[in-house]
């Protein structure tokens, strides 16, 4: 664990408590610097926030912008969640801004989370920072969200919709959508990804509450894959893009989502194009080639990737994936799994069982499944499936057994471990 998380779990709990009213009480104490940000990108959704964010910013940035970004959670390093105008956060003004965040907590006899310090804690570093625009991703659900104490957004962004996080917003896929729509303001233009009937209909009936107007995928937008590119339309132009650098085709769905904002902006067609040919997001069907996994795949003579989808709707997206990069050249395919104990590997297990992959499981520090139980889910599934002591080990022996295309998923805890087996590959 780095030195940054280990500071706040020693200091804040570590449990999540779905409330605005600490919140509050703390930005308060520290002078309200989400009043004070740039103007704000608030980005709600199951899947596809963080890709989202990163194709806003780099488009952003490609337009010469300044742009705060605050994303979680982090691969490797905390630093990670907190971009002040378009480099990471450093220790020394982290450590300063989270001293003023813990003695207003102590100033007030009160406690925050981690996630309520930490959201603080960006907030004031970026209200204290000049740039052109912040982008803030939601941390989970939205209503009730730390994030949420923003009440006046530039535009609120709404990713696609699904089931995660039960234990705080239920399996009702109508009650996610409401929790998720908490975004929305008066007057702040929604930006909506293709949602389910179910989904759209919250959506619709949360922005009308508030009277927010929305742009819709698949109604006021589309965006799709075209002769190698990425075709974006709306009702007055359609762009010839070049593909985006993340690769997936749920991540097509995720730039044009990302175009539409861009283009509310106001920002022109060569800095969007430029900014869906530099986008980075790690771990999101991420090729390695480098560090200890990445040389123990290409000394086997096969393709390692890292994605950290961890709900069924993920994995759908994975499986998709999947499915396209098999069907243009097909190899033996391997899973090596770690989940969180608390997640659907049921769900996860199902969307993959077409792939016919043979599945290697693993533990990961912290909450995570017990290899032989996520094995045995697995086999339900009709999936052929290993326990394993780590995902070296179950690395090894998908790479023994002849896999020719391995993909290490279901958690981001997992792959933050891969990550940071070797610097060189830490996000930055």
């Amino acid at each position: 664990m780095d030195p940054i998380s280990e500071r706040l779990r020693a200091r804040h709990p570590q449990r999540i408590h779905l409330s605005l009213e600490r919140m509050r009480t703390l930005c308060a104490a520290l002078g309200d610097p989400q009043h004070r940000l740039p103007p704000v990108i608030h980005v709600a959704g199951t899947n596809g926030k963080g890709s989202t964010v990163a194709f806003i910013r780099a488009i952003a940035e490609a337009a010469g912008l300044r742009v705060h970004a605050y994303t979680s959670p982090h691969l490797v390093r905390f630093n990670e969640r907190i971009r002040l105008a378009g480099r990471l956060i450093e220790d020394g003004p982290l450590n300063a801004i989270l001293d003023r965040v813990e003695a207003a907590v102590d100033a007030a006899g009160s406690e925050a989370t981690v996630f309520e310090s930490t959201t603080a804690a960006a907030f004031l570093a970026m209200s204290e920072t000049p740039a052109d625009l912040a982008v803030v991703e939601v941390g989970l659900g939205g209503v009730l969200d730390a994030t949420n104490v923003i009440d006046r957004p530039l535009l609120s962004v709404i990713t696609p919709v699904d089931l995660d996080h039960a234990e705080f917003l239920g399996t009702d896929l109508r009650g996610i959508a409401v929790e998720k729509a908490g975004v929305l303001k008066a007057g702040a233009r929604g930006l909506i990804a293709r949602q389910t009937e179910e989904a759209m209909a919250a959506i619709e009936a949360a922005a009308a509450a508030v009277r927010a107007p929305l742009t819709v995928m698949g109604t006021d937008f589309d965006a799709w894959a075209e002769r190698g590119g990425l075709a974006f339309q709306d009702q007055s132009r359609f762009l010839d893009l070049p593909a985006p650098t993340l690769a997936g085709p749920h991540q097509i769905a995720n730039a044009g989502l990302a175009v539409a904002v861009a283009l509310e902006l106001d920002l022109p067609e060569a800095a969007i194009a430029g900014g869906l040919r530099a986008a980075r997001w790690p771990a999101r069907m991420q090729r390695l080639t480098a560090g200890p996994y990445g040389e123990a795949a290409r000394a086997a003579d096969a393709e390692l990737w890292l994605d950290g989808g961890h709900n069924p709707h993920a994995a759908r997206a994975l499986a998709e994936a999947l499915a396209q990069r098999q069907a243009r050249a097909p190899r033996p395919l391997a899973l090596v799994v770690g989940m969180l104990a608390n997640k659907d590997a049921g769900g996860f297990f199902a969307a993959l069982a077409e792939t016919g992959a043979t599945v290697f499981t693993t533990p990961f520090e912290g909450a995570s499944a017990e290899p032989e139980a996520l094995a045995a889910v697995a086999r339900g599934h009709g999936l052929g499936a290993t326990a394993c002591a780590s995902a070296t080990e179950a690395l090894d022996r998908a790479l023994q057994l002849g896999a020719g295309r391995v993909v290490i998923c279901g958690s981001l805890y997992l792959a933050g471990e891969v990550l940071g087996a070797d610097r060189g590959t830490w996000p930055d």
